[in-house]
């Protein structure tokens, strides 16, 4: 199960940090990622790291603004948003998969996150 949390209002030049907590799988075993899904728009890839959070990606339109890290310990993920724009208003999930490297599509995860809201008010 992953509980995602840390969504809410923010003006845009804000931050937000978003984290998720895994229970009842083997946490250091999946790569985690966040998605997310704005109001009539697909779900898309944000960033992920690997098990071992050694390696990461991040969408194009996130770049140098959002940082993804993960606590194996703790078995949680975190999102930090930094520079946040009105574009970034949308539901972010967490989501894991069970594999080596990294994913950018969400076909390869297994595991998903009921989902936290972010909005950035112009």
């Amino acid at each position: 199960q992953l509980q995602a949390s840390g969504g809410g209002l923010v003006q845009a030049g804000g931050s937000l940090r978003l984290s998720c907590a895994a229970s009842g799988l083997p946490f250091s075993s999946y790569a985690m990622g966040w998605f997310r899904q704005a109001p009539g728009k697909e779900r898309e890839f944000v960033a992920v790291i690997s098990r071992s959070g050694g390696g990461t990606d991040y969408a194009d339109s996130v770049k140098g603004r959002f940082t993804i890290s993960r606590d194996n310990a703790k078995n949680t993920v975190s999102l930090q948003m930094n520079s946040l724009k009105p574009e970034d208003t949308a539901v972010y999930y967490c989501a894991g998969a069970p594999i080596l490297g990294i994913a950018t599509t969400n076909r390869r995860y297994e595991y998903w996150g009921q989902g936290t809201l972010v909005t950035v008010s112009s």
